[in-house]
């Protein structure tokens, strides 16, 4: 209790598999799991969103109110995805499903932290008030829903944030009070999914995130539903490009992706009896297919909703690009290959990451401009020259100095 506090140990056993008539090892690497998955992320969010609302340039700080009326695509996305995080968490309460409510409550505080909170804070430093209003009200609901489950943790929030008497004394949110968009919803979730599939090839090709590439290129059933979103998927992958193609269309088949098709037998075994292993034997020769209305054949048989899972299988790359299959159907292909230019802007990012940090060691608020000199090689300075003013912009520079010199060193003065 005394180092990862009572929540920690209430939420580590409401979320275990004892609730759901299993057994349990207690551990403490458990206990400190429910730290870092749960506790941490939702303490992370309150704290960045009072860090940057009292940083507000207007020198008073940004007052933030309940609202649901931004226009913001990722405003609207968490307002929408936080209505069904209540209604879900309101069913599974009202039944006593504990367990599911903690993989909810999880699962939704990752897409505040790692999706929305990291996309938007540009926004946040940018003081544009729909971004706080839409943060504040998320996080007032996310801790009324939750005071049940980290009653303490709810508790120093809440009362941070609203300067309320009690997160315990206050009312259950009505989902109602929240938006609804299930396609925005939907069509987001398809985006991280993209960006997910898309970041693991960065990683298993050993190309560090501040690098730029190219193009992506997302290929899945209904292309239309994504568009208007290729500015997020971008800025999030660092890419210069991306192109959304459909399926069906006749340049997708150039990738080397295929479909597979895999027969259920036991769902499939009591309705067609012995003929289930032509459906089998059909899977496996090639002779299926799917009709316009979707309809699945295999080996002569139509196969029912159930009796048959539909893969999409990534084939071999070019050495150029990578691909990747996304979980709900459609792939993805990154080309990962580094031309000079893009390398020397990798370069340049690689610079901001280290003046940032030289910033931190500074004790410098994040407001506060700067005055930055860079020491490096010819390759550095000649990147960090040509990417200058990313470098400025990125770390709020006012003027850039430059010194030869064998290792790469920053020096910052407050201006």
């Amino acid at each position: 209790f005394d180092r990862d506090g009572a929540d920690a140990m209430r939420w580590f056993l409401m979320s275990s598999p004892i609730l759901r008539g299993g057994n349990l090892v207690v551990t403490e690497q458990g206990i400190r799991d429910s730290v870092r998955q749960v506790m941490i992320p939702l303490w992370n969010s309150w704290y960045f969103f009072g860090l940057y609302a009292n940083a507000s340039e207007s020198g008073t700080g940004y007052d933030a109110k309940w609202s649901t009326a931004s226009t913001d695509p990722l405003d609207r996305y968490l307002l929408a995805k936080c209505r069904q995080f209540v209604e879900g968490m309101t069913h599974q309460l009202d039944n006593y499903e504990v367990a599911a409510a903690c993989d909810s409550t999880r699962s939704f505080l990752d897409v505040l932290t790692n999706w929305y909170i990291r996309r938007s804070r540009d926004r946040f430093w940018g003081d544009n008030a729909e971004a706080f209003d839409t943060l504040y009200t998320v996080l007032d609901v996310v801790c009324r829903v939750t005071a049940p489950l980290l009653p303490l943790t709810t508790e120093e929030v809440w009362r941070g944030l609203t300067g309320g008497r009690s997160v315990h004394l206050t009312d259950w949110p009505a989902a109602d009070e929240l938006p609804a968009d299930d396609a925005l919803v939907a069509a987001m979730d398809a985006v991280r999914d993209v960006c997910s599939a898309a970041s693991a090839l960065r990683k298993a090709a050993g190309l560090r995130n501040r690098l730029p590439l190219a193009t992506l290129t997302v290929v899945v059933d209904n292309a239309a539903a994504l568009a208007g979103f290729e500015g997020i998927v971008a800025d999030e992958l660092n890419v210069k490009q991306v192109r959304l193609l459909d399926i069906a269309a006749p340049e997708a088949a150039s990738y080397g992706v295929s479909q597979r098709l895999t027969v259920n037998a036991r769902a499939a075994g009591p309705r067609l009896g012995k003929d289930v292993q032509l459906a089998i034997k059909g899977s496996k020769s090639g002779d299926w297919s799917v009709a316009e209305d979707g309809t699945v054949t295999s080996g002569g048989l139509a196969l029912a909703e159930g009796e048959y899972t539909l893969e999409t299988v990534a084939g071999d790359t070019d050495g150029g690009s990578a691909t990747a299959v996304l979980p709900h159907g459609g792939f993805v292909v990154l080309d990962t290959t580094v031309t000079p230019e893009l390398a020397a802007e990798g370069l340049a990012r690689d610079l901001v990451r280290t003046v940032q940090q030289a910033r931190r060691d500074a004790g410098l608020d994040v407001s506060d401009r700067i005055a930055l000199t860079v020491t490096g090689p010819a390759d550095v300075l000649d990147a960090a020259r040509t990417h200058e003013q990313l470098v400025s912009r990125e770390t709020l520079a006012t003027s850039v100095g430059y010194a030869d010199g064998a290792e790469v060193a920053v020096a910052v003065t407050k201006a």
